[in-house]
């Protein structure tokens, strides 16, 4: 089903249909939406629109899901299906807590692989590409879905996993890659080690960057690094959730704004203490509904994404509204510190570092005693810097002037800071007394 639509009526009138089989699905098959329609003094019949969906139906956590499967292992109840019809086992990365273990049909894989398709094609990836995954193949669902949706396109993929960074940049080069998927953070790595084993990126074929599992290919610093370490190469940014499924791409129209694949999901945006929607504008966690992943869906689901929405149109008359989300993810509600009663996103501090320009990488230290939370920064200066003490001190002064805030910042010698494959862990935070 392509995600384009006359008006925004006839996107909700589809959304509705698919939700209304996809409920129907669900009791009494499914364990535990079943048990939560119940507790709900809901049947699925009583669903009469978005708006009583999203009113009446509760949210699902993360923390519920945990738990479920926690009690009845190793995969819990939230599967519609017996346990033969499952061809698939992912698992989420556990950065913000338990992993959690998710199960598809081939049906529910298939569905996801048509949503990741439109991410390439959003990119303009064609069957003439060839396209390095530069990272190993372990149980987090992205990775997987991105190769095979790749396969369907035509295009030639080219698996990276169990390499160096060297051997990936020899093969990128060898093998005349003209996509490169991965996260921005190793995206800047590889260009590092290029520039350390004496390979000229100027030389590479490479002229389109897919970034995601973090913030960064939305934040306009991050890219034009990205850019500029990579010549001749564009950003395009998307992301999803291993158990979610794949959820946005970036708008061909908008630089820096994630399109939710609408004809897919049910997305929603509300407060995350008082559970009510955003004004258009306002920062808000990210609530979705997937309608195509019946053997193991999500209804309602809080992903912790920290998201602004405004909607936008797109297309020669302007016909269709779509839900853009501007900046993409600005970081997790966990993420989010208040320090002095300011609330910082990891995204902002991410944006003001490259911006500044001569970081090669940093880490961020949150510490919180005395019920006080205050930030220092580390930086490790790119290589050839003539004053780091100077550039840590630039740094100071331009968190000062957009933060209000006093944040110490200290060089380290190079190599002191690690590096990423996957999503980068740059925030540690120390809890006192």
């Amino acid at each position: 089903m392509p995600d384009t639509f006359p008006n925004r009526a006839a996107l909700a009138a589809h959304q509705f249909t698919q939700l209304r089989t996809l409920l129907a699905a669900l009791v009494p098959a499914n364990p535990f939406y079943t048990r939560k329609l119940a507790a709900a003094g809901l049947k699925p019949g009583d669903i009469t629109s978005l708006a009583d969906f999203s009113a009446r139906y509760p949210l699902t956590t993360k923390s519920e899901i945990v738990a479920d499967q926690t009690a009845n292992p190793p995969y819990g109840t939230n599967l519609t299906f017996p346990l033969a019809r499952y061809t698939r086992c992912h698992q989420t990365s556990g950065t913000s807590g338990t992993p959690l273990r998710w199960l598809d049909t081939n049906e529910s894989w298939e569905w996801m692989l048509g949503n990741w398709e439109r991410v390439h094609r959003a990119g303009g990836v064609t069957h003439d590409d060839r396209i390095f995954f530069a990272f190993s193949f372990g149980p987090f669902l992205g990775f997987w879905t991105a190769f095979e949706s790749a396969v369907r396109i035509g295009a030639l993929v080219l698996p990276g996993g169990g390499m160096t960074s060297a051997a990936r940049l020899r093969n990128i080069l060898e093998q005349q890659a003209t996509v490169l998927c991965c996260t921005p953070t190793y995206a800047i790595h590889l260009a590092e080690v290029a520039a350390q084993e004496k390979m000229d990126l100027r030389k590479s074929p490479v002229r389109l960057l897919s970034v995601a599992g973090e913030p960064g290919g939305c934040i306009p610093a991050v890219r034009e690094r990205l850019q500029a370490l990579w010549p001749g190469a564009r950003v395009h940014d998307h992301h999803g959730m291993t158990e979610i499924g794949p959820v946005s791409y970036e708008d061909p129209a908008r630089p820096c704004a994630l399109r939710v694949i609408e004809s897919s999901y049910i997305a929603e945006i509300i407060h995350p203490q008082t559970l009510q929607p955003v004004a258009p504008g306002e920062p808000g966690e990210l609530v979705l509904t997937n309608l195509g992943r019946t053997g193991s869906p999500l209804l309602r689901y809080r992903t912790g994404d920290l998201v602004r929405a405004r909607p936008a149109t797109l297309g020669a008359r302007d016909a269709e509204l779509f839900l853009a989300l501007e900046g993409g993810i600005l970081g997790r509600v966990d993420d989010m510190v208040v320090v002095r009663g300011m609330n910082i996103y990891p995204s902002a501090v991410d944006e003001i570092i490259h911006d500044l320009g001569g970081v090669a990488e940093y880490r961020v230290h949150v510490a919180t005693a005395n019920a006080m939370t205050e930030l220092r920064v580390e930086i490790e200066p790119t290589p050839g810097c003539a004053d780091a003490p100077a550039l840590a001190a630039k740094l100071e002064r331009r968190f000062h002037t957009a933060l209000s805030l006093r944040v110490p910042v200290s060089a380290t010698p190079p190599g002191a800071l690690p590096r990423f494959e996957a999503k980068a862990k740059r925030w540690v935070f120390e809890r006192g007394k």
